[in-house]
């Protein structure tokens, strides 16, 4: 598998003041990567896309208000709200042997350790300690996973497939299961 150029950020969310600023709102709200680099590539509603280069930035506790090259009006920003945000792969330290970028982990078929289908990785939630996996499978219920060692024992990026131990309030919840059944008591 070749690896993308490109790595979604986050979203335009909306924009600011009369000048042309813009609020991006990264995937992850510690993410600092926008501190990082001096282009990103934006794709709108739809289906524009271009490289744009940033020209100042000011971090908010919700999203960075930011300055791009060729924006600035008011109406020229909000024509980018809705934008998906991707930053160039090539402008970006790798990561750590065992650390992922988030974007990476978006798109990987989810199994467990039998190799069961659970369906596929569709976002990821950052809203505490650690990334919840949003993984959703037609006529499954969405399964919401915690990225941490003892429910994600291994990532292949290579073969696009996570190795998912699913929460056991999860299992105990599933259809079929008896009230007070463990996971072998369900379908």
């Amino acid at each position: 598998m070749t690896t993308p150029p490109l790595l979604e950020l986050g979203y335009v969310s909306r924009a600011h003041g009369m000048r042309g600023e813009v609020a991006i709102r990264a995937l992850d709200p510690a993410s600092e990567t926008l501190d990082t680099v001096d282009r990103i590539w934006v794709r709108t509603r739809a289906g524009v896309e271009r490289e744009m280069r940033l020209e100042a930035l000011r971090p908010t506790p919700k999203e960075d208000i930011v300055v791009l090259e060729g924006v600035a009006s008011r109406t020229d920003a909000e024509a980018l709200v809705g934008s998906k945000v991707f930053v160039f792969r090539e402008d970006l330290e790798p990561p750590a042997e065992g650390e992922f970028f988030q974007g990476d982990l978006v798109g990987l078929d989810a199994v467990d350790a039998n190799g069961n289908a659970l369906g596929r990785v569709e976002e990821i939630w950052a809203t505490g300690e650690v990334p919840n996996l949003v993984i959703r499978a037609s006529g499954r219920e969405e399964l919401v996973v915690p990225f941490a060692d003892e429910f994600v024992p291994s990532v292949d990026l290579e073969a696009r497939r996570i190795v998912i131990r699913p929460p056991e309030y999860v299992e105990a919840g599933r259809k079929g299961a008896q009230p007070g059944g463990g996971p072998e008591d369900a379908e």
